[in-house]
């Protein structure tokens, strides 16, 4: 399913930011293209995000009530080079693209410990899953 929601486009001295007032969300890029692809993925996160915590999604403003003035005023910056564009994802499919995709790794331990696992029935992509995320979130 489509989800669409409006974000002001900004033009600022590097590159470009991207506002969502519907959503309290931001993002930028380097160039229009990158700030895009940004926008999408930064929509994709927050609106999966969303439907997991069960919250309900915030009912998208219609692209001409979007004030870029009054966005730019509340963010305290000069809106020289503005617009509003409909940002649209498939949060679904692009959650398995980016989000959900798996990759295959090799790796190689003690003969010991891979009996070990073995034994125990454990599943070793689980356990090396578990381990990489409590590394990386506790950075």
């Amino acid at each position: 399913m489509l989800s669409m929601y409006p974000a002001c486009f900004f033009k600022e001295e590097q590159g470009y930011s991207v506002i969502f007032p519907d959503l309290d969300l931001a993002t930028c890029g380097e160039t229009i293209n990158e700030a895009m692809a940004m926008a999408i993925d930064c929509l994709a996160g927050r609106l999966r995000w969303l439907r997991q915590d069960g919250e309900p999604l915030p009912e998208p403003s219609p692209m001409n009530s979007i004030k870029l003035t009054a966005v730019a005023k509340e963010l305290e910056i000069e809106p020289q080079e503005a617009f509003v564009n409909i940002v649209s994802v498939d949060v679904e499919a692009y959650a398995k693209e980016h989000f959900d995709k798996s990759v295959k790794k090799t790796l190689i331990i003690p003969e010991w410990l891979n009996a070990a696992a073995l034994e125990m029935n454990l599943n070793l992509s689980q356990v090396l899953q578990e381990a990489l995320l409590a590394k990386v979130q506790a950075r």
